[in-house]
């Protein structure tokens, strides 16, 4: 059972606090300057701020099936509502619709969307967390308004994988370098998935994800769509940017992942981030006199060698070492949950698996009310990417990762190889370069699992018109994290002053 998540590169790692000033600037760090190529229109200017006319979305309060096993916090007013997308499958264009669940998180008057990554949590939940971090000036303007993406959380979901595949792919030990096992399983679960979701399944990915934000743009009553993307969502931000150019209102990008679509150059650092991620964990759980004492990474390796001989088992579900690699690669995610991380690991060294297991659940187990991440994270993702690699590669690039990445690298490599079976999609994820768009926001995070600097960095370049700032800090995102980047987006999203392109904030 799996954590699978859309990664990137590594540049840079702070930890721990600094006496910096609050914000640094490079040297030669200028306003970003949009560039456009002679005969053609140049990007546009920020959108005023407008508030909502003609909205349609009825709000109520929200059900126990949308909040269940969350917990909203105690300063956040949320309430629900639904929004019906169009499915639009290339084997049935206009037919069908697709229910998807939304959530708005605080009472200003203007709505700002949230689009989380797809194996992340709901952007339902993740909407009201963030809520609950901004500064009170942002949401006396807006309230967060979280989607949970076509396939995930309460809109309709994507439940494709059997249990006992989904189990083969994500229990077998990545360290054991079965790519041929590994691609069987996952042939398995695309022709399963392919018979169970029938016309719907070339239609849960990005490039349709767009078209949903823009039926709730229209729903919101809103001319505009002003909008958050954290991690893999920002990428969904992107082509909706690309797609829909003239309805693109003031948008935030906390970590974009690479765009490279050649999936080997574009996941290549992932393991290196989750590595750097994982020693900064182990520092800090060394300074807290954690439960894992000074040597996380030991306790570790015990952990796994130990489950690769007799894994840990609750009665239900065996702790394998695929599951706890998943486990700590989620755990790892945000910097919140790695105290529940140190105890859920020295839980488990002593023989007690349930608080690994409860931490890698969502992915792997499904209730009545939610889906298992994971099946609508496969096919996102495999919807995504258009690149397909011979055994041979697969096997290499296993074998690489796995040398020079220890911890992660083989586990990082499986999404190689899970895709490997799945026909070339017909839309994958467009580069994206907005060209006529308003001013962006990129935020990088100097350490960051999921979606790592130097891919933010590339994703940035690549749109015409954004301003790149950074965090020195270690978190998957610095919105939430960073009172200096909270500051920036603060002004952006208020004033429409786009901060200069280059800023550093301290860890």
């Amino acid at each position: 059972m799996s954590f699978l998540l859309p990664l990137a590169l590594l540049a840079g790692c702070t930890v721990g606090p600094s006496d910096r000033p609050d914000i640094v600037v490079n040297d030669g760090g200028q306003e970003v300057a949009p560039q456009t190529t002679p005969g053609q229109p140049g990007p546009a200017a920020l959108p005023p701020l407008t508030e909502p006319k003609d909205a349609t979305i009825r709000w109520s309060t929200c059900g126990p099936e949308v909040l269940d096993g969350f917990t909203v916090p105690a300063n956040v007013h949320v309430d629900c509502g639904k929004v019906t997308g169009v499915l639009d499958s290339p084997y049935a264009p206009g037919r069908g619709t697709v229910r998807l669940q939304v959530l708005r998180a605080g009472t200003g008057p203007i709505p700002l969307v949230v689009v989380n990554d797809v194996d992340g949590l709901p952007g339902t939940w993740y909407a009201a967390k963030l809520a609950a971090t901004l500064p009170p000036e942002v949401l006396a303007r807006f309230s967060l308004v979280g989607l949970d993406r076509r396939g995930t959380g309460n809109s309709d979901p994507v439940r494709c994988v059997p249990d006992d595949v989904r189990a083969a792919i994500v229990d077998a030990d990545p360290r054991a370098l079965d790519v041929d096992g590994l691609v069987d399983q996952a042939r398995s679960a695309g022709q399963q998935c392919s018979i169970t979701l029938e016309r719907r399944l070339p239609a849960i990915d990005t490039w349709r994800t767009t078209a949903d934000l823009d039926a709730l743009r229209v729903a919101l009553g809103m001319d505009k769509l002003h909008a958050i993307g954290h991690g893999e969502g920002s990428r969904v931000l992107t082509a909706y940017a690309d797609r829909f150019p003239t309805n693109v209102g003031r948008t935030v990008l906390d970590g974009v992942p690479d765009p490279n679509q050649d999936a080997v150059v574009a996941l290549e650092g992932v393991a290196a981030a989750l590595d750097a991620t994982f020693s900064a964990f182990a520092d800090d759980c060394a300074q807290r006199n954690c439960e894992l004492g000074t040597n996380a990474r030991q306790a570790l390796s015990e952990i796994l060698n130990r489950a690769a001989g007799t894994p840990l088992s609750t009665g239900d579900t065996d702790l394998t070492p695929g599951l706890i690699l998943r486990a700590v690669q989620r755990g790892l995610t945000d910097r919140d949950t790695w105290p529940t991380l140190a105890k859920a690991m020295a839980a488990a060294r002593s023989g007690d698996p349930k608080p690994l297991l409860d931490l890698v659940s969502p992915v792997v187990l499904e209730t009545d009310d939610t889906p298992a991440t994971f099946d609508a994270t496969l096919v996102t993702r495999c919807n995504d990417t258009k690149s397909r690699l011979s055994t041979e590669a697969l096997t290499a690039a296993a074998k690489d990762w796995n040398t020079r990445y220890p911890l992660f690298g083989a586990l990082v490599s499986e999404w190689l190889a899970i895709c490997s079976p799945w026909p070339v999609p017909t839309q994958p994820v467009p580069q994206a370069t907005a060209p006529t768009a308003p001013p962006f926001v990129v935020i990088g995070t100097a350490t960051d699992p999921v979606t790592p600097l130097s891919g933010t960095e590339h994703a940035a370049q690549q749109l015409t018109s954004a301003a790149m700032i950074t965090w020195s800090g270690t978190a998957h995102g610095a919105l939430g994290n960073s009172p200096c980047i909270a500051t920036a987006v603060q002004t952006y999203l208020l004033n429409g002053t786009t901060p200069h392109d280059g800023t550093v904030c301290p860890a």
